[in-house]
């Protein structure tokens, strides 16, 4: 198995290379040569298994062969053994046809965790065979900065550095980050939004001469490993529900691409997916590209539901790519055109997203108004990234095909927007009953990416 890059200047690499590269040499995000496909009698052969047998037979045919079966198979054991739900990604029934996946029983309580506790698995095992030590630099708008610093956090091969945004993101978020004491893990709280820190962190992979020095390596969804690791779940979640014997659909509250990336990778191997539904909030780029075929950056509005709060969605480009025939020239252009402001997507590769995405929009007053009315009328009680994608799920889906809504994070990482609509303010689990009183270790910086890279040079372990 080989990875090429969406902008077509960058050598093909194997897994266990784009997994420590992250970002390809020439600003494209890696992707498989080709997409291993499953027959029906193979995926009718999950029924039954465990998550983790699972994840084993879904994810085995893009690793090649950088790590043996019997390595492979105890690095997934050893990913998930944390998280707090036998079933890993269990599932409750909303209303009749509409079902709810829910991906926050992992360490950080968040869908971030089903790839980062396997990455975090994969890097400590590949550098240690190699006697290597990387950089990981990482930006979030929330969740994968507190996922990536518990999978990465002690290990004795990797120094960590997560960007986020000031002021932008929940208290529980930020605290996730900034309460662990280990050495190797450094919290940066950069002066800007979302869109700022995954820019700043798309230069440091574009400066050789500082990647190459500080072996930078990158964990943020541009990394193939996470998608991979993500299309797991839906396979899980459709084989419970009939597949292959019965179409499915999903909708996902998205603001990166990163996520139902994921389940068109999982189509394109042969799960019967029927719809993928981007679910967004009022920074809705992705609606609005997927509708008229603009994809115009504009000001990002701050919302209860942050982890959504982006304009540029990195992993869109994933998508472009198999929209435009695989022309990495083309895809290249594309993104030289976003530096400007945006870029148009082209009849042809529009028709070819809308094959496979449907999408929408949720104001904030609905999605408060789908916490309380979940909470109401199903007993569920909703993150405002859940919310999001219940609404829409809800609206969208067809009587005849099930709906599954992803459930992105557990309610407690949002506890004032929960309680704003709910009047519940949800209790953290036992095992982080004392986050408020942590203390915190964070840096603030500038927007600036000299000042970053000093920085990191500074506190790297030599």
């Amino acid at each position: 198995m080989r990875y090429i890059s969406t902008r077509g200047q960058a050598p093909a690499l194997t897994f266990e290379e784009a997994m420590l590269s992250g970002l390809a040499r020439d600003g494209g995000l890696y992707v498989p040569e080709t997409i291993p496909r499953m027959s029906g009698d193979d995926i009718r052969a999950l029924h039954g298994l465990s998550y983790e047998e699972t994840a084993f037979r879904v994810m085995r045919p893009f690793v090649g062969d950088g790590f043996t079966d019997e390595v492979f198979a105890d690095l997934i054991a050893k990913a998930y053994a944390g998280f707090g739900h036998g079933a890993r990604a269990p599932m409750v029934q909303l209303a009749p046809g509409h079902f709810l996946l829910e991906l926050f029983h992992g360490p950080t309580l968040a869908f971030k965790d089903f790839a980062m506790q396997l990455i975090g698995q994969l890097f400590q095992e590949a550098l240690e065979r190699r006697g290597e030590r990387v950089t990981i630099v990482g930006a979030t708008s929330g969740d994968t900065g507190s996922a990536a610093i518990e999978a990465f956090k002690g290990l004795d091969n990797v120094d960590v550095f997560i960007l986020f945004p000031h002021g932008r993101v929940s208290e529980v978020q930020r605290r996730q980050m900034t309460t662990p004491a280990e050495a190797n893990v450094h919290a940066l709280a950069l002066d800007g939004h979302f869109d700022d820190c995954q820019a700043r962190l798309k230069d440091m992979f574009n400066h050789f001469e500082f990647r190459d020095s500080v072996r930078l390596a990158g964990v943020n969804s541009i990394n193939w490993a996470r998608v991979l690791a993500q299309v797991v779940y839906y396979f899980s979640a459709a084989v419970s529900l009939g597949a292959p014997d019965r179409k499915v659909s999903f909708t996902v509250p998205t603001g990166n691409f990163g996520d139902i990336f994921a389940g068109y990778i999982a189509k394109k191997m042969g799960l019967p997916i029927d719809r993928l539904v981007v679910a967004t909030n009022q920074n809705d780029i992705l609606h609005r590209c997927l509708s008229t075929g603009d994809y115009k950056t504009s000001e990002v509005h701050p919302s209860i539901s942050p982890s959504m709060d982006i304009q540029v969605s990195s992993n869109f480009e994933r998508a472009l790519f198999d929209a435009y025939g695989r022309d990495g020239a083309a895809v290249a252009q594309l993104m030289d055109e976003l530096k400007a402001g945006g870029f148009k997507v082209s009849q042809g590769a529009l028709e070819a997203l809308r094959e496979h995405f449907d999408s929408a929009r949720v104001s904030e007053e609905d999605t408060l108004d789908t916490i309380r009315t979940a909470h109401a009328t199903m007993g569920e009680l909703l993150c405002p990234h859940s919310a999001v994608g219940v609404r829409v799920g809800e609206a969208q889906r067809d009587p005849a095909t099930p709906m599954v809504t992803l459930a992105t994070a557990h309610p407690a990482k949002f506890p004032d927007a929960v309680e704003k609509a709910s009047g519940i303010r949800p209790p953290l689990p036992n095992r982080m009953a004392d986050l408020y009183e942590r203390p915190e270790r964070v840096t603030r910086v500038r927007n600036d990416l000299a000042a970053l890279e000093t920085l990191i040079q500074e506190r790297i372990a030599k």
